[in-house]
């Protein structure tokens, strides 16, 4: 990209709201799984390019972009080997900027996805870094003295499975992998590897993207003693403790993710953000104190935009009071100036489609029911590719797994394939129009049923739903960036009012199994959306929902 057209990108961001990301609606794209272009069954930046209008028609504000950079794959691009290209599975820089000059024409934002934390272990920097104690980038990632046994240096441990430390020979010392030993961690205490990260984050500001979604955002920063991480205590077990085969969540992380110097990060980062009116939306990857650390990482004006947490990723349809009580503790800690941004499904976790529905006689309600929670929570919103059409989690068989946690931890826990399949387009298309071969992971045959063209094709569909549900949400100023006040409600029934910019929408979920009445607010309106998906029904100022549904209107 030249001089140039960097330029006028950087007018063109700074000439909008500078706030679009507040409450705006990002839709994530899996980029293997989107659209392939080139017929290696692996879906592609050109295959995203062409398909950006089912985007713009769906109503979303952006796209976040998972990795597309060049990669080994041992974690399918979360193991960058380069900042600054694109792998060639994925294209060329010069299908980047095409990507994003459409993304721009059809009034689209561009987030991709900046790994941080770690690199792949074939990246330069930890080539150089391992080949001695004393080259330039000797101290450019963790590494550590084992103990006097030649054990590692403490107890911590990786996501993917038992130590966090790997040992080199060449240095005869280990080093810090949070996740895959072939992921070393940066050694964020080192000014040079923040300084050197920044300037590959300042790489994609000038060709133009309008934002980043930061992986790991938690994870930056290490304890400098390397303590020991306590065991977790037992009133914060529960759920964590549930999956007996996964022992990483059998520690409270204090040392080796969540560590306070994060912040020095996220405010060298911001400051450079600001230069380009660009943003930025990190992930959390905590449960125990999710909620706390996207409001101490998005407070004030000087660190992050928004952040997002795992509360509302796992588990079954949640209760009412669960869900007030997540919103109600980040606004609490937040102290009104934080931002939030949610998400029921993701490249990461079992789709909501699937933990959402088991055991409900009417599924489709439950799946409308779902969309008009989230897009109507105060905060911004993502959604992830096929959650519009309902798409549910795939049932991949061992021999066809990919995902080296799922392989791992087979057959309690079965990896992230099962969210990531293949787009399904058109029914009546092999692979549902995604490739004219066979995919990197097969299209599931009750997929077929939910391709874009059958949806599009029938008027009351969840597609035409979320269409619906994004304009009305687009047409209301008080949904996207308006306050929340949450009202008592019978039991199962979660019900709220939105106001800003001069109105007031009343909202009311039914997450129970059985049919209730509530009385209404004096002045509320028929709801906007009769006639896509919600049934509720106004009868002398009261409200009826069914079971699993959920109403919307003015005050």
């Amino acid at each position: 990209m030249d001089e140039q057209s960097q330029i006028e990108g950087q007018i063109a961001r700074k000439g909008g709201d500078p706030d679009w990301w507040r409450g705006s609606v990002l839709y994530q794209i899996y980029p293997r799984s989107f659209q392939d272009s080139n017929g290696d069954g692996i879906g592609d930046l050109a295959g995203i390019t062409r398909r950006l209008g089912h985007v713009s028609a769906l109503g979303a504000d952006g796209i976040w972009l998972s990795p597309f950079m060049p990669s080994p794959m041992k974690d399918f691009g979360y193991d960058i080997s380069n900042y600054r290209d694109v792998d060639p599975i994925f294209g060329t820089l010069a299908d980047f900027d095409a990507l994003v000059a459409e993304a721009h024409r059809l009034g689209l934002k561009v987030v991709i996805d900046q790994v941080l934390s770690h690199t792949s272990d074939q990246h330069p920097w930890f080539v150089e870094s391992r080949g001695s104690r004393d080259n330039p980038r000797a101290d450019w990632y963790v590494w550590a003295e084992p103990k006097p046994d030649g054990t590692p240096p403490n107890n911590w441990l990786s996501v993917f499975g038992g130590t966090s430390w790997e040992w080199d020979s060449r240095r005869r010392q280990y080093y810090l992998h949070n996740f895959l030993t072939s992921q070393p961690d940066l050694n964020f205490h080192n000014p040079d590897v923040r300084a050197a990260l920044l300037g590959e984050v300042r790489f994609w500001l000038d060709r133009g993207v309008d934002g980043f979604r930061l992986d790991t955002a938690n994870f930056y920063f290490h304890d400098r003693d390397l303590q020991d991480n306590p065991p977790l205590a037992p009133e914060l077990q529960s759920e964590l403790m549930a999956s007996r085969n996964q022992p990483y969540n059998w520690q409270d992380h204090l040392h080796d993710k969540n560590r306070p110097e994060n912040l020095t990060f996220l405010r060298e980062l911001r400051a450079l953000l600001d230069e380009y009116s660009a943003m930025a939306v990190g992930e959390v990857g905590e449960r125990i104190r999710g909620v706390e650390l996207m409001a101490e990482y998005t407070a004030g004006t000087d660190k992050l935009h928004m952040c997002y947490a795992f509360d509302f990723l796992s588990g079954n349809m949640p209760a009412p009071e669960t869900v007030r009580a997540i919103v109600e503790r980040f606004e609490t800690c937040a102290a009104g100036d934080g931002w939030a941004c949610w998400a029921f499904s993701n490249h990461d976790v079992e789709r909501h489609a699937t933990r959402w529905t088991i055991g409900l006689p009417e599924t489709e309600r439950a799946l409308r029911l779902a969309a008009g929670i989230l897009l109507t929570l105060r905060g911004s919103v993502c959604l992830y590719q096929g959650e519009e059409l309902g798409l549910t989690e795939a049932d991949i068989a061992y021999e066809d797994l990919v995902d080296p946690y799922g392989i791992n931890f087979w057959p309690e826990v079965k990896g992230r394939d099962g969210c990531r399949t293949p787009m399904a387009w058109e029914s009546d298309r092999p692979h549902a129009g995604f490739s004219e071969v066979r995919p990197w992971l097969p299209v599931p045959a009750e997929h077929l049923a939910r391709s874009v063209d059958r949806m599009e094709a029938e008027e009351g569909s969840l597609l035409n739903f979320y269409r619906a549900l994004l304009a009305f949400r687009r047409r209301h100023p008080a949904l996207v960036k308006g306050e929340m006040t949450f009202l008592e409600a019978p039991d199962g029934v979660l019900a709220f009012i939105r106001e800003g910019s001069g109105e007031r929408i009343y909202c009311a979920f039914n997450l129970s199994d059985r049919r209730v009445a509530l009385d209404l607010p004096e002045g509320l309106a028929p709801s906007p959306l009769d006639g896509h998906g919600f049934a509720g029904r106004l009868t002398g100022g009261r409200l009826e929902l069914d079971d699993h549904d959920g109403f919307i209107g003015a005050l």
